[in-house]
C-alpha cells in the first residue's frame, strides 16, 4: 500500500555511490538498513540507458531500456518487488526535458547538428537560453505527448514502480526565456501528465523538480503533483550556525500558501552540497573556541539539531544518501580531504558503509530513525494546525496541535548556551521525549536552559518509538555533546 503523501520519507540514492559492487542487486541487500531507518519510499537517480558506462544519469539515450550498468531486468524488477513487502513505494528519477544525441529519437530527424525541422520530437533549438542540457524536447508537439505517455506507461506496468520524480520540469515549456515565471502551457503539460500517470496506476506519485514561480508551484501542488523544495541553503547555515541564512519557513508549504502538504522539503540532494562537509570546513565556533561545528562529534550533533527541526515540520520530506550517517565528502570532490573542484562534481564518490560501526555516526542514524518514526507513527506530525517560529534566531521552535495531542520542539542553534522562555499550548505535564523528567507548565510558560546545539520535543502524550528502545541496533551509541539527551540504545 502506498504511503500516504503526508508521511513520505524519501531517500534518495545513485546506485554507483551507494554500493561497491555498483548493483541494484547489492542495494537490494541494503534494505534492512533502510527499512531500519524509516523511510518508506526509495528514489533511484535516473537507470533508463544513458551516455557512457558511469554517469548521474542525466544524459539519456534509449528510453525503454533499465542501464546494464547497474543489473538485468530481473535485478530491477526483484528490488521493486521487494521493496514493495516492505511497505516502501519507488519512485524513478525521469529526464524528459532533454535527450543526448544517441537517443534514436534524435538521430532519425537530425540535420547541421541538431535536430531537423521536421524532427517530431524535439526542438531545434532550446527556448532556454539559459538552462539547456543536450537536445529538448518539445512537449507541445503530439509525437512527445504520446512518446511521454508510452514511458510512464512502460515503467509504471512492466517495472511496478510507483511514481516518477521529473527532471526539470521548469523547462517542460516552448515560452522563451529561462523559466522561472509563471507559464500556463507549461501547467497544463504537468497536468496532462499527471492525469495520464493517473489512468495507468490511480496513486502513483508525481514529483517535480520544479522550483518555480511560487504562484505556478501552488497550482501544481492543489493537482495533486508533489514538488521538490530545496532547502540546502537555509538548513546547511543553521547547522553550521550562522544565523542570518537559517531562516527554515520556506521548508513549510503553509508558509508558501499551499493549501495541499506536497512540498517535499530537503536539506540534502545529489545536486546539492553535504552538511557534514559544510560544518566540518566552514563551521561556525564559539568566541572562546570551546564549542565548534568544525569538531566532528559537535558537527554530528549539530546535524541531528537540524534534522529535528526537518522531520516534525509537517508535509513529505526527503534525504540524500549517506545524510543520516555525516557523509563528508564534497559533492565536488573524488575523495575525503581532497582537491574540492566543480569538475568532480558528477564524479564516482568513495562508500563509506563503515560509518555505521562508528559510534557518533550511529547516533546520528539513531537520532533520523527516532524522528522519522515519531514522523511516521504520529499524526500530530501531519497536522494541519501547526506554527513556526524558525526565522534567523539561534532558539527556534516548532508548534504542532491535533486533538489530543500537542508537540513542541525548540532547539539551540546558536553557538553559546541560553536561556529560553518557551511557549506551551496549555498548562500541567509534558513529557520531554526520551528523558525520565516530565516538565510541569503553568500560564503556558516554561524557563530552560539549553546548551549549544541541544534540542528538545515535548508531548502532552508519552512519545514511545521501537528505535528509542534500542531495537534492530545491536552496537551502543554514544551520547556525546549536543546528542546527550538521547540515551544510549540498548535491548
Amino acid at each position: 500500500q502506498m504511503p500516504d503523501k503526508r508521511d513520505l520519507v524519501i531517500y534518495e540514492l545513485h546506485v554507483r555511490d551507494f554500493v561497491q559492487s555498483r548493483s541494484i542487486k547489492e542495494v537490494q541487500s541494503k534494505l534492512d538498513y533502510l527499512q531500519k531507518l524509516g523511510v518508506n519510499a526509495v528514489e533511484l537517480m535516473p537507470i533508463n540507458e544513458f551516455e557512457g558506462n558511469s554517469s548521474w544519469g542525466y544524459n539519456p539515450s534509449f528510453y525503454f531500456a533499465a542501464d546494464k550498468m547497474y543489473g538485468t531486468d530481473y535485478d530491477y524488477k526483484a528490488f521493486v518487488n521487494e521493496c514493495h513487502q516492505r511497505g516502501m513505494a519507488v519512485i524513478l528519477d525521469m529526464v524528459l526535458n532533454h535527450a543526448y544525441g544517441q537517443c534514436p529519437f534524435v538521430q532519425m530527424y537530425f540535420a547541421n547538428g541538431k535536430p531537423a525541422g521536421n524532427n517530431p520530437w524535439f526542438n531545434t533549438t532550446s527556448p532556454n537560453p539559459v538552462y539547456s542540457w543536450g537536445y529538448d524536447f518539445n512537449h507541445e508537439s503530439g509525437a512527445t505527448k504520446k512518446l511521454v505517455n508510452q514511458v510512464v506507461r512502460h515503467w509504471l506496468d512492466e517495472y511496478h514502480f510507483d511514481g516518477f520524480r521529473f527532471d526539470f520540469t521548469k523547462g517542460f515549456t516552448n515560452t522563451p526565456g529561462e523559466g522561472h515565471g509563471y507559464d500556463l502551457p507549461r501547467i497544463n503539460i504537468l497536468k496532462r501528465i499527471h492525469d495520464e500517470m493517473q489512468e495507468i496506476k490511480p496513486g502513483s506519485l508525481m514529483v517535480c523538480e520544479h522550483l518555480a514561480d511560487n504562484s505556478e508551484e501552488k497550482i501544481l501542488a492543489n493537482h495533486g503533483i508533489l514538488l521538490w523544495g530545496n532547502m540546502n541553503h537555509n538548513y546547511l547555515e543553521a547547522s553550521m550556525g550562522y544565523l542570518p541564512g537559517s531562516d527554515l519557513s520556506w521548508g513549510s508549504y503553509q508558509a508558501r500558501g499551499w493549501s495541499q502538504p506536497h512540498l517535499i522539503a530537503y536539506m540534502e540532494s545529489h545536486d546539492e552540497e553535504r552538511m557534514m562537509f559544510k560544518n566540518l570546513s566552514f563551521g561556525n565556533q564559539s568566541t572562546d573556541g570551546a564549542y565548534s561545528s568544525k569538531h566532528v562529534p559537535t558537527a554530528l550533533d549539530r546535524s541531528a539539531l537540524a534534522a529535528s527541526f526537518f522531520f516534525t515540520i509537517p508535509g513529505p520530506k526527503m534525504l540524500w544518501q549517506f545524510g543520516e550517517l555525516g557523509y563528508d565528502v564534497s559533492i565536488n570532490q573524488i575523495q575525503k580531504g581532497g582537491e574540492v573542484c566543480e569538475c568532480h562534481r558528477i564524479a564516482e564518490k568513495p562508500i563509506f558503509w563503515n560509518y555505521y560501526d562508528q559510534g557518533d555516526r550511529r547516533g546520528l542514524y539513531l537520532a533520523y530513525a527516532r524522528l522519522i518514526e515519531l514522523k511516521t507513527k504520529y499524526p500530530v506530525f501531519r497536522t494541519a494546525d501547526f506554527t513556526l517560529q524558525v526565522g534567523n534566531s539561534a532558539v527556534k521552535t516548532i508548534t504542532l496541535r491535533s486533538p489530543g495531542h500537542d508537540v513542541v520542539v525548540v532547539g539551540n542553534f546558536g553557538m553559546t548556551a541560553t536561556t529560553y522562555e518557551l511557549n506551551f499550548t496549555q498548562d500541567g505535564t509534558w513529557q520531554r521525549y526520551l528523558s525520565p523528567e516530565p516538565l510541569v507548565v503553568n500560564n503556558k510558560k516554561a524557563t530552560l536552559n539549553l546548551a549549544p546545539g541541544e534540542y528538545r520535543i515535548y508531548s502532552t502524550v508519552t512519545l514511545q518509538t521501537e528505535a528509542s528502545r534500542g531495537r534492530h541496533y545491536p552496537h551502543r551509541a554514544r551520547g556525546r555533546h549536543g546528542l546527550s539527551h538521547l540515551p544510549q540504545s540498548g535491548p
